[in-house]
């Protein structure tokens, strides 16, 4: 019998329950490996299974953070209206999205008839490329510019998001005078 159980140890058996046992029994802390024998039950323990589950434990623990994290949305105010973006999955939105955690004013300001420009503060990755923009395109301009589009031009941009209005609607809230963008986090 004492050899099947140091068998099983070397197999890496975690726990043997013998017939006429009513319910296997719980795994306890021990700091090595030990035998227990009684009239119903063997029992083998090992400190290295309870760290396993221990470990796998904590990794979905850190799993379910960081989904937790990702279902994270920036919103987006101009003015006092809250419009629907779809933002890009890039460096630069995540840098953008934790700046805007604590909340994010920019006062962007009207400029060549198609676009409000307004600084962000703070210099944030850039993957600049040669980009046509179109009415809603949000992108970064030199690192710390957020640009927000009612009309179109062709520069090397940095893709932020896309606001999902009409051109109608884009032009009426953003080509009559400067306005104030609103940036947080839920």
């Amino acid at each position: 019998m004492r050899m099947n159980i140091a068998a099983a140890l070397l197999a890496g058996t975690v726990l043997i329950t013998l017939a006429g046992c009513s319910a296997a029994p719980e795994v306890t802390t021990t700091a090595a490996a030990s035998v227990t024998e009684s009239s119903s039950a063997t029992e083998v323990t090992t400190t290295e299974a309870e760290t396993t589950v221990t470990e796998t434990s904590i990794q979905e623990t850190t799993e379910a953070e960081t989904v937790t994290e990702a279902v994270k949305t920036m919103k987006m105010k101009i003015g006092k209206r809250e419009v629907d973006v779809t933002w890009e999955d890039n460096a630069s939105v995540e840098e953008l999205k934790k700046l805007a955690a604590s909340g994010l004013t920019i006062k962007m300001s009207k400029y060549g008839g198609f676009e409000q420009v307004g600084s962000i503060g703070h210099n944030i990755t850039s993957n600049d490329k040669q980009t046509k923009t179109a009415p809603g395109d949000i992108v970064l301009y030199s690192g710390n510019q957020l640009v927000v589009f009612y009309g179109s031009n062709s520069w090397a941009y940095t893709r932020l998001g896309k606001i999902n209005l009409s051109k109608s609607e884009l032009k009426e809230l953003l080509g009559k005078k400067d306005v104030t963008v609103t940036l947080s986090v839920e």
